[in-house]
């Protein structure tokens, strides 16, 4: 798959990471893939429900240690 941007959050804590894919994806056209990286804790149940509530698709979020990817397809 194709990852169009990539957004380095580790370190960030909420609402950061979440803002900052706000602000990418906002810059992506309908399609795009960002990926994004974070260990926020809260990012696990806030990066779904922001990609829910604003129409983009999760399509992968993978741990790996105390960094999660989330993989986001930006929503038309």
């Amino acid at each position: 798959m194709k990852i169009d941007a990539e957004i380095d959050a580790t370190g960030l804590l909420c609402p950061l990471p979440v803002l900052k894919a706000r602000k990418r994806l906002a810059s992506l056209a309908p399609g795009q893939v960002l990926r994004l990286l974070a260990t926020d804790p809260a990012a696990v149940l806030d990066v779904p429900h922001y990609c829910s509530e604003a129409g983009h698709a999760l399509i992968d979020q993978t741990a790996d240690g105390a960094i999660t990817a989330y993989v986001i397809r930006r929503g038309g």
